[in-house]
């Protein structure tokens, strides 16, 4: 980066964290720490949608679309209608019962049990999540510096920790508008200036055409295989439980609109983001299918992780350098294929066959850097490589500002969401004592520590955006199901959810380790959102039933 990029991305940043310093000083009682409640619906709106905008979105998402074109974007058809239920059930009855966290709620319902079991289960999944949010900023310093990954982890982590430390909810709500603005405009300059090289090169409805017959312009699958990833069955099945589960139940989430100022203020905060979620989303990918067009028109690197292949044992090296001239050679029958696709679209034979021997080349690399015990897959790599290499100066500084700003904002809403809810149910609830700010930051160090070191553990994930929506569809179905029960199940008690929630978790642990060890036919991921939630609602229903005298 240049003396210029470094300005724009330092001056952004700075702006935004003595900005959120300056908020915190106003409002630094322990209860503000951990709850706003002033917040207005555009305020927390943002608030909600930048707390899911972290850096993996806008490093993995064009990634995946660059990769595999838009069909992700299926993920979250669910979302606007998940959002409606949020705002038509939850959101009123967490302000009825004037709760901090959703699972106090639990314990008024049934039983403390129910309420550290939940709050349990939020905190594993969202702790091992914060880490994956850590990792994707330390990538973006690591490969701009030159700095080990595990240290650069370390660093951004201590830079988070004390960025959440300096505010609290209120202050982390309030940077996090400032943040989207930074993103949203990072996002304008990405899109416009990527199609501005392509435009010398090809029209934009041939840019569309020409991604469309590389397979990335596919939107929708309607096959209803349970196997296939992104459907649209599984994004409005699976989507609308895991997006249910996310903004219902999800302290991170579920903090952020109780920081409203009123039910009406929260819940069009929460519409706000099932309008423009579904869009913004798809642009990010749009943005990855244009990189696509591009390193078609512009020679790519063999493998986008440069830094992988500098870590490479000199006969390895070796071996991808010759590689490199295969590579160019391949590249050039791709940008002449192209050009005679333009001319006639129905030579689309030559054009794949080209795109295939570049694929069997990078596997080759892939497969060199593996078998150094290097972890190689460069999908992470692909956007910032292009930004870095691509942008003019000043434009970089800004991109990298957007992550960055990404990257804070959503780990410091998880880390203040951690914080609360262990203070909450736990120190609180259990009869632990302290000064209300000392055991507040305590807490969010505590968390802090806990994410950098599953931080240094994410490099074993191939796509940290899929990994993250993983997470979640692991323990999101059993915390959703308890939830439905407690709101609309009135007669079943605390036992019999107790012990359909235990045997739901189970049962989706042990499906997703046999199906990554392949020892049954894989399931899409999404799916488990909807087998944990039917699995916890329909064995408490039953267990009551059975035992009609309860509890």
């Amino acid at each position: 980066m240049t003396t210029l990029d470094w300005f724009v991305m330092l001056g952004t940043l700075a702006s935004i964290v003595i900005y959120g310093v300056y908020v915190s000083l106003r409002s630094s009682s322990g209860e503000g720490f951990l709850r706003g409640s002033d917040q207005s619906w555009f305020t927390m709106g943002v608030s909600v949608m930048a707390t899911q905008a972290s850096a993996i979105t806008f490093l993995s998402a064009p990634g995946l679309g660059y990769e595999s074109g838009l069909r992700f974007v299926q993920f979250y058809f669910g979302l606007p209608l998940a959002i409606v239920v949020v705002c038509a059930f939850f959101v009123p009855m967490y302000y009825r019962m004037n709760v901090y966290t959703a699972y106090e709620y639990l314990e008024k319902r049934f039983d403390l049990r129910m309420r550290l079991f939940t709050a349990s289960l939020f905190l594993l999944q969202r702790g091992l999540a914060a880490g994956i949010t850590i990792f994707a900023p330390a990538i973006i310093l690591s490969t701009i510096l030159g700095w080990d990954l595990r240290l650069t982890n370390i660093l951004v982590g201590s830079l988070v920790i004390v960025y959440t430390l300096s505010g609290g909810t209120k202050a982390v709500s309030i940077t996090q508008k400032y943040q989207m603005g930074v993103i949203l405009l990072g996002l304008v300059f990405s899109g416009v200036l990527l199609y501005r090289e392509i435009a010398p090169h090809m029209s934009f409805l041939d840019t569309l055409f020409f991604a469309g017959e590389m397979g990335r312009m596919q939107v929708l699958d309607f096959s209803f295989s349970a196997t296939e990833r992104y459907t649209v069955w599984s994004g409005l099945t699976g989507g609308f439980f895991l997006s249910l589960s996310y903004f219902g139940t999800d302290q991170s989430q579920v903090q952020r609109y109780l920081g409203g100022k009123s039910v009406d203020e929260s819940r069009a905060g929460l519409l706000f983001n099932a309008v423009l979620k579904i869009p913004m989303q798809f642009s990010i990918l749009f943005i990855g299918v244009l990189v696509f067009v591009f390193f078609t028109i512009e020679r790519p690197p063999l493998h986008f992780n440069q830094a992988a292949v500098a870590k490479l044992s000199p006969e390895a090296a070796a071996k991808v350098a010759d590689l490199e001239s295969d590579f160019t050679k391949v590249h050039a029958d791709i940008q002449l294929s192209r050009e005679n696709w333009l001319s006639d679209r129905s030579r689309t034979t030559e054009l794949k066959k080209s795109m295939m021997a570049e694929q069997l080349l990078r596997q080759e690399v892939v497969d060199i850097i593996e078998l150094e015990q290097v972890k190689a897959k460069d999908t992470n790599y692909v956007f910032l490589y292009f930004v870095l290499e691509h942008l003019p100066k000043g434009v970089v500084g800004l991109i990298i500002a957007m992550i960055l700003s990404a990257a804070m904002s959503s780990t410091a809403g998880e880390l203040n969401a951690l914080t609360t809810t262990t203070v909450v149910d736990y120190h609180r609830r259990l009869g632990g004592g302290g000064a209300p700010m000392t055991v507040n930051r305590l807490y969010t160090l505590f968390w802090g520590v806990l994410a950098i070191i599953f931080a240094l553990s994410a490099s074993l994930f191939d796509n940290l955006i899929e990994m993250v929506n993983l997470l979640g569809s692991l323990f999101y179905g059993t915390i959703l199901g308890v939830f439905l029960v407690a709101f609309f199940l009135k007669k079943v008690k605390a036992k019999a959810v107790f012990s359909a929630a235990l045997a739901s978790q189970v049962s989706v642990l042990v499906i997703h380790s046999l199906t990554y060890l392949e020892w049954i036919s894989g399931v899409g991921y999404l799916w488990y959102n909807l087998i944990g939630c039917v699995m916890v609602v329909s064995l408490s229903t039953l267990q009551q039933s059975t035992h009609r005298n309860g509890e």
